[in-house]
């Protein structure tokens, strides 16, 4: 059986965690018209968050040597 490729653009968006269970990802949002957004909202935005745990198993298909 040949070696499944891994998703190139999933690879670039999600990093997967040392313990292999998590999967993190980058805020949206903060690209461009960050005029109206508050100090707050975009310091908040700086930060990784962990992916949810419904969307954890697409993920890590999409990713099988992650």
């Amino acid at each position: 059986m040949p070696k499944m490729k891994t998703n190139r653009g999933a690879a670039k968006r999600f990093k997967i965690t040392g313990s292999g269970k998590k999967v993190k990802r980058h805020k949206a949002y903060s690209s461009h018209i960050l005029t109206k957004k508050s100090p707050k909202r975009k310091r908040n935005l700086r930060d990784a968050d962990v992916v949810h745990s419904t969307n954890m198993r697409s993920i890590k298909r999409l990713m099988p040597y992650g």
